[in-house]
């Protein structure tokens, strides 16, 4: 099928967004790359993976909640004309968060925002397999997609965003500020947030999801470095770098790094950079924050919401809150 000229445009766009980063993050100290560049096609599938282990108990705690409270998460006489999913992954809670609502009252549109051109297609079927509502996919940074779709809402009703798995996590603390502040500036008094936290849990727990026995963590943070060679023209050895998985007890944060087994010189031609790495020197591709339910509140409030609704999975840990824009 022929790409339109809007496809190629925002290609195009992605792919100088992605050299920019990469240039700018890889010559930080400590070296860095952002989270959202581990969901490439690949990536995504093998984040799906995670997801399905059964040391990775974010995915299944937060199913269990939504199965639980599905029908009360948003309650208000008035319903909801625009859902906003970031990061819907397969789409599978929105899709329970869609069935549990009352027929009376459908979901109008749903638009979902995603960096991973995979992720938004899987998403986009299992939403549509729901049926009754419009799915408008937006392939973009969260920011970007929201402020899309804010502007597309319909007059009526109310606009719900949808953040869960945790992935508020990915945020440092003063980034977490300014992106639940976005979203507050997207919506209208009275509009919603629905967000899921990992709550903090033992380090052996924590470890076990982020460097799991059968070594798909491992290999969706190495995904990363195929990812450079084949896009941006990286010389990367992916064998002669290491996952590793650490807990970051003062600040509440699993930190993800691929570190090097050896010194080594790398280049990334599109990215036009060249640099030396020594033994043991990381490259730090991911936080993931770990939260009490008091710190949830207290940024939502911090943030510009009011908590409606909360409710804790205390069996794996974790937190799903309902706010609204005030």
């Amino acid at each position: 099928m022929k790409r339109s000229g809007m496809e190629v445009a925002a290609d195009q766009a992605n792919a100088a967004r992605f050299a920019d980063d990469v240039q700018y993050y890889l010559a930080q100290t400590p070296r860095q790359l952002p989270s959202r560049y581990l969901y490439d096609a690949l990536g995504t599938k093998l984040f799906e993976a995670i997801c399905r282990m059964p040391w990775y108990r974010v995915t299944r705690a937060e199913d269990r909640l939504l199965a639980a409270h599905g029908s009360r998460l948003f309650a208000r006489p008035e319903g909801i004309s625009t859902l906003v999913e970031l990061g819907p992954g397969s789409g599978d809670k929105l899709a329970t968060i869609i069935a549990a609502m009352p027929r009376r009252r459908p979901v109008q549109d749903v638009h979902l925002v995603d960096v991973s051109a995979t992720a938004l297609e899987d998403a986009s079927r299992t939403v549509q397999a729901v049926g009754g509502t419009r799915v408008v996919p937006h392939q973009a940074t969260y920011e970007s997609g929201l402020l899309s779709a804010a502007a597309e809402r319909r007059p009526d009703g109310r606009l719900v965003v949808v953040f869960l798995g945790s992935n508020i996590g990915n945020f440092d603390p003063p980034g977490r500020e300014a992106f639940l502040r976005t979203i507050r500036t997207a919506l209208a008094p009275g509009d919603g947030l629905l967000l899921g936290a990992d709550l903090v849990k033992p380090e052996r727990e924590l470890l076990l999801a982020y460097d799991d026995p059968l070594g798909i963590t491992a290999a969706f943070n190495r995904n990363l470095l195929v990812r450079l060679n084949r896009e941006l023209g990286a010389d990367l050895d992916v064998a002669s770098f290491a996952h590793r998985a650490i807990w970051n007890a003062e600040d509440s944060r699993v930190e993800m790094h691929l570190v090097s087994l050896r010194a080594q010189r790398v280049r990334i031609t599109r990215a036009d950079l060249d640099f030396e790495m020594s033994e043991g020197e990381s490259i730090w591709t991911e936080s993931s924050y770990k939260f009490t339910p008091e710190q949830v509140k207290q940024v939502l409030e911090e943030c510009g919401f009011q908590s409606a609704a909360r409710w804790t999975d205390s069996r794996d840990g974790f937190i799903l809150t309902v706010a609204e824009a005030v």
